[in-house]
């Protein structure tokens, strides 16, 4: 059985931009440095890499609509919720409930770059920017 067309995929393009953040405790605001990371092959979301002092970087991957959202009320579900801050920040719950870390940040900063993502991939036109090949191939074994 001859295998459909494969339409090519537009190039990769990547955003990144580093931000401070802090993680917020019972007592203090700790500033932590990340870099968020956009790539149009894994359009629907950002990557979020903490920078923790002698250990590995944490990765998170936050869904980039769900950004937008949560800079105006509450969003989220299963280990991730964001929600606005009432000095104009943004407030993350990255975690299981109980064990989770709150991290505030620019709420304008992360908007401007995930609305820059919309201009690398229009919204609707996500799946036309992931590779869907390595998948199939794997599913065909």
């Amino acid at each position: 059985m001859p295998k459909p067309p494969v339409a090519p995929l537009p190039p990769p393009r990547v955003l990144t931009q580093p931000m401070a953040m802090e993680l917020l405790t019972s007592d203090e605001a700790v500033p932590i440095e990340t870099t968020v990371t956009y790539t149009s092959r894994d359009p629907h979301a950002l990557s979020i890499v903490f920078h923790l002092l002698g250990d590995a970087p944490v990765v998170w991957r936050v869904d980039r609509e769900m950004v937008l959202t949560g800079s105006l009320t509450a969003t989220g579900a299963g280990e991730v919720h964001l929600r606005p801050a009432p000095d104009g920040r943004l407030l993350l719950r990255l975690g299981p409930a109980g064990h989770c870390a709150e991290v505030r940040c620019d709420q304008d900063r992360l908007a401007r770059l995930v609305r820059d993502t919309f201009v690398l991939v229009p919204q609707g036109t996500e799946e036309s920017h992931i590779d869907w090949q390595p998948l199939l191939a794997a599913l065909r074994r």
